[in-house]
């Protein structure tokens, strides 16, 4: 699996894991995700494929380095998708 599709499958992985907030994004613990045993299975190496999305502006969290235990109550953000361009025209159409 390369890179592309394990950021992919963590946003997956958070959505069934975490609380949709107002907003639209989703959010979860380290500890929720880390302690998961489909997570477990998936990701060989969550915290850097926690690293990736981060770096892909797809999630947020507080610090570079997550450890287990340490960092459990961290959250993690994931960001609300942005709307297709199609919804944002029809929806300014709206409005107008």
């Amino acid at each position: 699996m390369n890179v592309e599709e394990e950021v992919g499958r963590l946003k997956e992985e958070i959505q069934r894991l975490g609380k949709v907030q107002p907003d639209g994004s989703y959010k979860v613990t380290f500890g929720v995700l880390f302690n998961d045993d489909r997570c477990a299975n998936i990701f060989e190496a969550l915290v850097g494929t926690l690293r990736a999305a981060k770096r892909r502006k797809f999630l947020t969290y507080d610090g570079e380095l997550l450890l287990q235990g340490v960092h459990d109550n961290v959250e993690i953000i994931l960001k609300a998708a942005p709307l297709p361009a199609s919804e944002v025209a029809a929806n300014s159409a709206v409005k107008s």
